[in-house]
C-alpha cells in the first residue's frame, strides 16, 4: 500500500505489517485479535466482563436517545496511543473548529457574527454514522496495509450489543427506549466509531473531509462563510443569501446524504438580524455573546453563594461545586470578558471556607 499524495509528507508511524503493529501497541498477538473483535465475539457474548466498553443511555430533549460507549481502561490507552501519534499529526479541514487543536466553539461561531443571515443545520447520528469498513478505508489512505488497517479500524469502531437497549439499569423507562429503537438503535447494530472514545472525533473529522470539501466549495460558490464544529454545520451571508437560504439549505442536505449523513430536519435554523442568532449556545447577532438568560441565571447564583453561602445553591449536589462555577464562568469569559469580569468580581467575594 502506498499513501495518497497528500499523506505522504504526514509524520505518521510506518506500520508495515501486523507483527510491526503488536509491537507498535506492545500487545500480543491474541491481545490485539481480542481488543480489535473483527469478529464481534464481544458482541455475541452476554457477559459485561468481556466487553470492552461501558454503556450509558441518555435521553434529548427532542424525545430520541443518545448512547455513550466509553471504552474501558485498556482499550482506551490503546485508542489514546493511536490518537496522539497518528491522527493527530493529519491536519483537519480549514472549516472544521470541534476537537481540534487552537479551535473551539468560539472560532466555529465567530465567522458568522454580525452577518445578515445565519442557517444552521444539524446531522443526524453523527458519530455512529461512521462504519467501520470507512474507518478501515481512511488508515488504508496512510499508506498502512490491509490487514493493519482492518485492526487499527477494530481498535476504533465497536456493535453495541442488542442486550444494552433492554436493560433498564440505565434509569430509562423500557417503553420510551422500545419506541425510539425504530429511529436511533439500527445505526448502532453495525460496527461504528463509538461516541465515548478518544478516537472518535479525529476520526470523524478525517473522514467528513470530503463532505467539508463539497460544503466549502458550495458555500464558495454562493458568496457564504461555512463552518462545522462536530454534527452543526453553520453558513452565514449577506443580504443576497437571504433570498436562496432556503434552496441552499436543499443543497446542503442532498451533499450530506450523497456523503451517508442524514440531515436533523426539524433542528435546522434560518436565523435572520430580527431573531436571536445562536450557534452551539452562543449568540452571533452583532457580536459574539452568551444568552441573556444564562448570564442572568450564572450572576444570580454567584450573588446568592455570596451573599447565602455556595452550600446554599448547589442544588444539583455537585462532588465540586467551586469548579463547576468556575467552568461556566471561564465559558463566559471566553465568549464575552466584559461580562465575564463582571462575574469574576461576584465569584471572588464568596467564601468557600
Amino acid at each position: 500500500m502506498q499513501p495518497v499524495a497528500a499523506a505522504r509528507n504526514w509524520p505518521v508511524p510506518p506500520i508495515e505489517s501486523v507483527g510491526a503493529l503488536t509491537d507498535w501497541l506492545q500487545l500480543s498477538s491474541g491481545e490485539l485479535q481480542w481488543f480489535a473483535d473483527l469478529k464481534g465475539l464481544s458482541y455475541k457474548k452476554n457477559a459485561s466482563k468481556l466487553r470492552h466498553y461501558h454503556y450509558r443511555v441518555l435521553a434529548k430533549q427532542s424525545g430520541n436517545i443518545r448512547l455513550i460507549e466509553a471504552p474501558k481502561q485498556r482499550l482506551k490507552q490503546i485508542q489514546r496511543q493511536i490518537l496522539h501519534e497518528i491522527l493527530e499529526k493529519i491536519p483537519a479541514h480549514a472549516a472544521v473548529h470541534g476537537f481540534v487543536k487552537a479551535r473551539s466553539i468560539k472560532t466555529f461561531a465567530a465567522p458568522h457574527a454580525g452577518k445578515h443571515i445565519v442557517l444552521r443545520v444539524d446531522l443526524r447520528d453523527f458519530f455512529p454514522s461512521f462504519i467501520r469498513a470507512r474507518i478501515q478505508a481512511m488508515f488504508r489512505t496512510l499508506g498502512y496495509p490491509e490487514p493493519v488497517s482492518d485492526l487499527l479500524g477494530g481498535l476504533c469502531t465497536t456493535v453495541t450489543p442488542r442486550d444494552i437497549w433492554t436493560r433498564a439499569a440505565f434509569g430509562e423507562d423500557p417503553l420510551h427506549l422500545w419506541e425510539s429503537r425504530w429511529q436511533t438503535q439500527a445505526v448502532y447494530f453495525q460496527a461504528h466509531l463509538p461516541q465515548g472514545a478518544p478516537t472518535s472525533p479525529a476520526l470523524a473529522n478525517l473522514c467528513a473531509y470530503r463532505l467539508d470539501c463539497r460544503l466549502a466549495g458550495l458555500a464558495e460558490s454562493a458568496a457564504v462563510t461555512y463552518t462545522r464544529y462536530a454534527d452543526d454545520l453553520a453558513f452565514s451571508g449577506g443580504a443576497d443569501f437571504d433570498k436562496r437560504a432556503a434552496r441552499f439549505s436543499a443543497h446542503v442536505a442532498a451533499i450530506a446524504a450523497e456523503e451517508g449523513f442524514k440531515v436533523h430536519y426539524r433542528k435546522t435554523r434560518i436565523m435572520r438580524q430580527g431573531v436571536r442568532q445562536h450557534l452551539a449556545g452562543i449568540v452571533v447577532n452583532q457580536h459574539l455573546n452568551v444568552r441573556r438568560t444564562e448570564f442572568d441565571h450564572l450572576k444570580a447564583i454567584l450573588t446568592n453563594c455570596a451573599k447565602l453561602g455556595p452550600a446554599t445553591q448547589n442544588r444539583d449536589a455537585h462532588a465540586d461545586f467551586r469548579l463547576h462555577l468556575e467552568g461556566k464562568l471561564g465559558f463566559v469569559e471566553m465568549i464575552n470578558p466584559a461580562k465575564g469580569r463582571r462575574l469574576r468580581t461576584i465569584f471572588e467575594q464568596i467564601n468557600w471556607a
